[in-house]
């Protein structure tokens, strides 16, 4: 693979079931929510403190923030070195989302202090709707995101921090517990992967190696097959082919397969975008704009991260991946605008922004997903247009839908685990900006500032032979520039948790 390996990351932490408090435990973590009592753990804990964890916590304040760390150093004669109260807030404000940010915030609060083994006590809680195994199990995804790192120096700083941690976990029977954190551990994989492939710098990551990053799908069990520019030109995939005319590198489609165990024989089909570097074509982005291009395959990058995620849990689904990848390079042989590109469907298309390729690349890929697999639904996913970004700000990403249930379930789905989406209108009424005299559509609306994202839905609708179909605008969500609850600075891999919870949902 040479160049196109992906760099050390921050070791993964071990999750282990345990019936107690271990001797070899550095850290002991009590998850307690804004109650006046300890459980039965906690109370044996604070006895053999003399009361200093119950003293800490006295402050009816003290543990209604979720996330708050109450760290304590424990006196001489008490086995562990340290013990954390982890505020998980109000009861009946509990959630999955709260939890797994209490864990992030924990992971955070832990970073430099050099542990490597801690033990996550829970106590039976009245008033969570949630079983136990899956209390401690999302707190541990919390843990594992926040974790994560991306690091291409060769010469680390801080190496000790990036010592594996054991956390084990008290308060759920063992059975529940491997249930709960196979599902967990799989859906940390798999936005831990798409991170990588986001973080990459676009010399590491391009058309002509992007296929050995596809390594991970392999070894999960989900077969990969990779359409090179030949056998695009077959398939008359001339969109595609167009948008990377300008690279060295030529394009390619990777198809990704897995089917679980009793999964139906028709597909769910998930298109991603994956531009590995946009510099907008022969309408070249600004500077400032082009440094962050490397993350336009964040569409692409998600649905590897769904794949690895559902495959490694078991699912037992039927999904298929469809990957456009291409660079959009300025060149004597680049896309012009004003070009006419007969599309896989068969369909023409005048070309004007050439900085507008992402519909181009999706045009053929979802008419590919619709007409080769008959799927029951698609999705694609896309860092597609500005205009989603200065109309939602950075609260919510763009769908579209022509299936307004599927759309309530996602957006659903985008709360449960703090990915938030906002159904915004398609509407056959906007076809009328895509009028071409010359070809069968436009590509973009003739007004580019005139609210772009509906326009750039409604072109992409006349590639889905009518399949019900949901198109994710993701631009301004595949990168955060500061470290969150959940993920330090840098790529995010927004989208993959939405669609888990979206699928296991329709399965279960």
């Amino acid at each position: 693979m040479g160049d196109c390996q992906p760099m050390p990351q921050s070791p993964v932490p071990v999750f282990e079931t345990a019936d107690g408090i271990s001797a070899e435990t550095s850290v002991v973590v009590i998850l307690q929510t804004a109650r006046p009592s300890f459980g039965p753990r906690a109370a044996a804990l604070d006895a053999e403190m003399s009361g200093i964890l119950s003293r800490a916590c006295s402050d009816p304040a003290a543990l209604t923030e979720s996330g708050t760390c109450i760290d304590l150093i424990a006196p001489q004669g008490v086995s562990a070195r340290r013990v954390i109260v982890l505020a998980l807030g109000k009861a009946e404000a509990v959630s999955a989302l709260s939890l797994a940010r209490a864990g992030g915030l924990l992971a955070a609060h832990l970073e430099g202090k050099c542990e490597c083994a801690a033990t996550l006590v829970l106590d039976p809680i009245d008033g969570i709707d949630l079983p136990a195994a899956e209390i401690l199990a999302r707190v541990a995804l919390g843990m594992r995101l926040r974790r994560y790192r991306f690091d291409m120096r060769n010469r680390r700083q801080g190496a000790g921090a990036d010592r594996t941690l054991r956390v084990r976990l008290v308060g759920a029977s063992s059975e529940d517990l491997a249930s709960a954190l196979a599902r967990i551990n799989a859906i940390a994989d798999g936005v831990e992967y798409a991170r990588t492939l986001v973080n990459l710098p676009p010399n590491h990551l391009h058309p002509d190696n992007f296929h050995d990053h596809l390594e991970p799908l392999r070894e999960a069990g989900i077969d990969v097959e990779i359409l090179d520019a030949p056998r695009l030109k077959e398939l008359g995939m001339n969109a595609i082919l167009a948008v990377g005319s300008g690279s060295v590198r030529p394009p390619r489609v990777a198809v990704l397969r897995y089917r679980g165990k009793g999964a139906p024989s028709q597909p769910m089909a998930f298109v991603g975008k994956g531009v590995c570097f946009d510099s907008g074509g022969l309408c070249i982005k600004r500077g400032e704009q082009m440094f962050d291009m490397k993350a336009d395959m964040g569409g692409a990058a998600a649905v590897v991260g769904l794949l690895i995620a559902l495959a490694r849990q078991g699912s037992p689904v039927h999904a298929v991946g469809i990957l456009g990848i291409a660079e959009n390079m300025p060149s004597g042989t680049a896309l012009k605008p004003r070009d006419i590109i007969t599309t896989a469907s068969g369909q023409t298309v005048e070309v004007f922004d050439t900085d507008a390729e992402g519909r181009l690349i999706l045009a053929d890929c979802l008419y590919y997903a619709a007409s080769r697999f008959n799927p029951s639904v698609i999705v694609d996913l896309a860092t597609l247009t500005y205009s989603v970004m200065r109309g939602l700000g950075s609260v919510f990403a763009g769908l579209f839908s022509t299936d307004d249930e599927i759309a309530s379930q996602m957006i659903a789905a985008g709360e449960t685990v703090g990915e938030r989406f906002w159904q915004l209108p398609l509407d056959k009424a906007y076809d009328e900006g895509l009028q071409s005299p010359f070809a069968d559509l436009r590509h973009h609306a003739k007004d580019m500032e005139d609210g772009d994202a509906p326009y750039a839905a409604a072109f992409l609708r006349h590639f889905t032979e009518d399949r019900p179909w949901v198109h994710l605008d993701i631009a301004g969500k595949e990168m955060a520039d500061a470290d969150r609850p959940l993920g330090r600075e840098g790529a995010t891999a927004f989208g993959v948790q939405m669609l888990e919870e979206w699928v296991q949902a329709r399965v279960n």
